[in-house]
């Protein structure tokens, strides 16, 4: 684990002490209505991260929170409605490591550096998952069927610079598997193909497959994490099953390059006060998300020094030129 991922890790054991009184004290947001943009389509992950932040962020800040969902290009789209936005605190961005491997991968016009980091709000574990229906029962099995019948394992992921593809290449790589990934533009299409058997298996979060896990469509085969997920301590990480895989994703918000510090700190701040609200965080933990909140200037550091490990990842990996 990295210097960085640790002190992510550090600040998720912290105790959150932040009464949500904060955020009703805060002085008059200037905008009525603020726009939450993601590269996700509906069900996505940052989809529906952005819609449960703001239905507890928007009563605590006073404020009508708007999701848009602006897909395409892996994100490319949408960073180029971001780099048009006004900086003043009316628009922000859903940021996951996507935007910066989208960058660094497809080289768009618009870039994450168009993009100025406002708040990391959590750490978003990844799972490998499949249907009920399926023959496998962990993420081994999978490997094994694969192996022994090259050329038929199919695959699927988000978008093609996401960091759940990037994941299933460096799965390809460990074990020596060749299988056929498939990219979708968002979580809920990536689920409709491994629902319908078109997808062996599929790597998500969670709160992406929480809807169909709960109706018992879908089954969890492995954590892409250190340890074992609380809510399913049956499931076994990658880890534990032979394989040596582990994967930090994190979320948070970003605004137009430049954007109002009083803005980005009263966002921060609101979004510091609700993470301590029994409401928000009831819904928060049942996705598994740990907080490892970063205000303005830290998201900024934080956000600068991920990119430069990614690079070097994916200069690793063969994906990238040095």
């Amino acid at each position: 684990m990295s210097n960085r991922l640790r002190v992510l890790a550090a600040l998720a054991a912290l105790p959150l002490a932040w009464p949500l009184a904060e955020a009703n004290a805060q002085a008059k947001y200037p905008h009525q209505t603020v726009t939450l943009v993601t590269h996700s389509s509906a069900g996505g992950g940052s989809d529906v991260f952005l819609r449960e932040l703001a239905r507890h962020l928007g009563p605590a800040m006073g404020v009508n929170f708007v999701v848009e969902n602006v897909s395409g290009g892996s994100g490319a789209k949408a960073m180029a409605r971001m780099a048009k936005a006004p900086p003043d605190g009316s628009v922000f961005y859903a940021t996951t490591p996507t935007y910066i491997q989208t960058t660094l991968l497809s080289k768009p016009e618009v870039g994450y550096t168009a993009l100025e980091p406002v708040a990391t709000v959590f750490l978003d574990p990844e799972v490998v998952y499949t249907r009920v229906e399926s023959p496998h029962k962990t993420l081994a099995a999978v490997i094994e069927d694969a192996k022994k019948n090259p050329g038929k394992a199919k695959w699927g992921a988000a978008n093609p610079a996401s960091l759940e593809r990037i994941a299933l290449e460096r799965l390809m790589r460990k074990t020596g598997v060749k299988a056929a990934v498939v990219s979708h533009e968002g979580g809920g299409q990536l689920m409709i193909n491994v629902l319908n058997g078109t997808l062996d298996i599929g790597i998500g979060e969670i709160q992406e497959i929480r809807a169909q896990l709960d109706a018992g469509k879908v089954r969890i085969l492995a954590t892409l994490t250190d340890k074992r997920l609380d809510q399913f301590p049956e499931v076994a990480t990658a880890r534990e099953q032979g394989i040596d895989l582990v994967v930090t994703k994190f979320r948070g918000l970003a605004g137009p390059k430049g954007i109002d510090p009083k803005a980005a700190a009263a966002i921060g701040d609101g979004i510091k006060a609700v993470l301590a609200s029994p409401a928000y965080k009831k819904e928060y933990l049942k996705e598994n998300l740990v907080v490892a909140f970063m205000p303005h200037a830290e998201a900024v550091k934080f956000t600068g020094g991920f990119a430069k490990e990614v690079e070097a990842s994916l200069q690793e990996f063969g994906l990238l030129k040095k």
